[in-house]
């Protein structure tokens, strides 16, 4: 029954499912079961507080349901003495009382939110509750009684881990992710165009929107790792067609009126009952009818360069709606060694531009460049849309790359995109947010991508139709990454001595690099 309700009311979500059909399981054997409490960490509208309600009715235990939002006074949670003025049990007993039960599910909703003042920090106050060897002894400060916490099911949920490391060690972390593009695609055809039939409404044979439209607005009108935002513009679109019928409606009465008033003689009236009542047509939403309805575009995703070029590589970033692709680029300028980096970096991606560049300079001659070329030119590394913060190691190899192609004059594969940390040896170290970034390259176009050879593991949690269009290789170090990037192999550039000691002596065509950023903003 339990992964019955859970598989109704969420798609997906496989191991966050299991690992709760786990705990009922046990609890089943266990009734009087001293086990973790479960925290779910997730970004924002991917189901965590309805995760909660489903484990409740799966359970049959009455749903409680408390926000930690902004709360810093620890009588929130232990209660007022009774000497202050207006006291009362805290919030805890509050809720129980309410519920009627001594075991419901209690949901701790945004557990990472609390703060601290002067009246106490309220998390070391939930340090009582959620001790399963404790709980069951938790004295309120209002009624000074004992009272047993140990048949509830606490449930926590946050958005990040930034939790007291005391509490955090006190619950078990399930982490929900973000969803992909085909599984929105998914719970917006299986839940939430139902929802908002009823919600406005309408009936089934009144609207149709199709996929194509639904995955248009998943990448163009909204930007998140939930559904929240997608539900939103679906409701927007009921509303739109709802007011279409009404006033279609409104006025097919009107001119049925008007004939019917005008029918004075028999043959008039004849012919007023002739005219055929307007059946409901069912509006159909595709993709070229969403400016009518949503508006202009209001956000765009990373595409792969149309061209191959020199300087400009596309990276692999993950931010907290998803993931997304990044381009770098680098340009080599007359001047004396100095390097130079834009676009709102943060310290520890100016940090990888530094060992990029001192892996360039330690493999200079195997590059073909005069050992001594950072003492004759300057460099410049920009990451486009300077509005955003951008940090992190994992841009490491891109930022090598750039600068070998910057330098060697030798262009980058447009069709090529890379993620990894890189050290002073060139070695290329693992990175986080794996599945985001390959689904971005799936998105935007890219053909090869570059990964660490330690994140072959994680493959394992990538959509087979992604591993299918995507050419994967793992690397282990830079000479790898360099070999598969360029479109001219470095050895026989070398070889042939034909790249130039100082690279702004040779005669280069000028290269565009900058991009308009306007005709395709990201947020």
């Amino acid at each position: 029954l339990a992964k019955e309700v859970l598989d109704t009311d969420h798609y997906g979500l496989e191991k966050v499912k299991e690992r709760i059909l786990e705990h009922l399981a046990v609890q089943q054997r266990v009734p009087r079961m001293k086990g973790p409490i479960l925290c779910l960490v997730g970004p924002p509208g991917v189901g965590k507080t309805s995760l909660g309600r489903s484990i409740a009715r799966a359970t049959h235990r009455t749903f409680v349901r408390m926000s930690l939002g902004g709360v810093r006074d620890e009588a929130e949670i232990r209660g007022h003495r009774r000497t202050y003025i207006g006291s009362m049990p805290g919030r805890i007993l509050q809720n129980l009382a309410k519920a009627g039960t001594r075991n419901p599910l209690f949901m701790l909703d945004e557990i990472d939110k609390m703060s601290m003042d002067f009246r106490g920090d309220p998390s070391s106050a939930l340090l009582e509750v959620l001790d399963p060897e404790q709980n069951d002894i938790f004295n309120d400060h209002y009624l000074e009684v004992d009272f047993d916490l140990s048949e509830v099911m606490w449930i926590a949920t946050a958005n990040s881990l930034n939790i007291p490391p005391p509490l955090l060690d006190r619950m078990e972390v399930i982490r929900i992710p973000g969803y992909t593009e085909d599984e929105k695609l998914a719970i917006a055809d299986n839940y939430l165009v139902p929802k908002q039939l009823i919600a406005n409404g309408l009936k089934p044979d009144e609207i149709s929107i199709d996929d194509a439209s639904i995955r248009e607005m998943i990448r163009y009108y909204t930007h998140e790792s939930g559904v929240r935002g997608l539900e939103r513009e679906l409701a927007k679109i009921s509303r739109k067609v709802v007011k279409e019928l009404v006033l279609s409606e409104a006025s097919a009465k009107s001119q049925r009126a008007t004939a019917k008033a005008q029918a004075k003689t028999p043959t008039r009236r004849k012919a007023a009952k002739k005219i055929v009542r307007l059946k409901p047509q069912c509006v159909q939403i595709k993709p070229a009818k969403l400016n009518h309805y949503l508006g202009v575009r209001q956000f765009s995703f990373g595409r792969a360069e149309s061209q191959n070029e020199v300087g400009v590589v596309t990276g692999l970033a993950w931010t907290s709606a998803g993931g997304d692709l990044l381009s770098i680029e680098a340009t080599v300028l007359p001047g004396k060694g100095k390097l130079m980096h834009t676009g709102q970096l943060g310290d520890v991606m100016q940090e990888s531009i530094q060992a990029a560049l001192s892996v360039v300079r330690s493999r200079s001659a195997a590059f073909g460049l005069d050992p001594e070329f950072h003492q004759k030119c300057d460099l410049h590394v920009h990451v486009p849309e300077g509005a955003i913060p951008k940090d992190g190691p994992s841009a490491g190899i891109a930022m090598c790359t750039v600068l070998v192609s910057a330098l060697t004059r030798i262009p980058l594969r447009a069709n090529v995109a890379m993620t990894g940390e890189i050290t002073l040896r060139g070695r290329v170290l693992p990175i986080g947010g794996l599945k985001e970034k390959l689904l971005a390259a799936h998105r935007g176009g890219i053909r090869t991508v570059l990964i660490p050879e330690d994140n072959r593991k994680d493959l394992v949690d990538i959509p087979d139709n992604v591993k299918a269009s995507l050419d994967i290789h793992c690397v282990k170090w830079i000479d790898e990454v360099l070999d598969l990037a360029l479109t001219e192999p470095l050895q026989q550039r070398v070889q042939d001595e034909t790249v130039a000691k100082v690279v702004f002596e040779t005669e280069v065509k000028p290269q565009v690099i900058a991009r308009d950023l306007l005709d395709s903003p990201r947020h």
